[in-house]
């Protein structure tokens, strides 16, 4: 059952709403964690860090999709979009070549953290904020019918991977005190910015759907 006019925009509101928290809440964790990273020589923080920052531009481009759906539910993506999503996968594949180098180099040079307890905390903020904007973007997207809205939600589980990724190698090295582990968690994170900037360049050629949502990210 389609909403009537006022239910549709106050869930327009709510989907605003909860894209300006996914961007304004991934530039303050690229912050923290790049700082963070750099301050205890941490490369799996580090680059999470990193891959926040490419989040903001990949969020950046979902915030004006939701509102180029309130004007015009029917309307297909658009340049910005299209450009947005290229820069997003151009950004996760430089991302992808900078933490394998530097987790290769580390990895040889047997890198220790001074400490990865930061890692697991940022983790788990970021893995109890993206469980409820998966939540929250789920229910606005179905009340909405907007399958797009719904993609956006299923795919925001690859930030909840990278923070699992995170917290499992922080946690291992202080149980530990492996040097490698740092490393091996940068290279997974690597992996998962790999498969993140693949799935943003067939988004914008419109060539294939998003592998990480059921029905697909077309805009219908």
């Amino acid at each position: 059952m389609t909403p009537d006019i006022s239910i549709r925009a106050q869930l327009y509101r709510q989907a605003i709403i909860l894209a300006q928290i996914t961007v304004f809440y991934n530039f303050a964790e690229g912050m923290i964690s790049i700082l963070l990273g750099l301050e205890d020589e941490t490369l799996s923080l580090f680059g999470f860090g990193l891959d926040s920052f490419v989040e903001v531009i990949s969020g950046i481009g979902i915030w004006h999709m939701v509102l180029r759906q309130r004007q015009n539910p029917d309307s297909s993506r658009d340049r910005f979009e299209r450009r947005a999503l290229q820069v997003t996968g151009s950004a996760f594949y430089f991302l992808t070549a900078i933490l394998v180098v530097t987790s290769v180099v580390n990895l040889i040079q047997n890198h220790h953290p001074e400490t990865t307890v930061w890692g697991a905390v940022v983790a788990l903020v970021s893995i109890l904020t993206m469980w409820l904007l998966i939540h929250y973007k789920m229910q606005v997207g179905g009340e909405l019918g907007s399958e797009a809205i719904i993609a956006d939600a299923k795919c925001t589980r690859a930030c909840l991977q990278l923070s699992v990724v995170l917290l499992i190698s922080s946690i291992g090295y202080e149980l530990t005190g492996i040097g490698g582990i740092d490393a091996l968690g940068s290279l997974l994170i690597a992996g998962l910015a790999f498969r993140e900037g693949r799935e943003a360049f067939a988004k914008s050629s419109g060539d294939a759907r998003c592998s990480c949502a059921d029905k697909g990210c077309s805009d219908s």
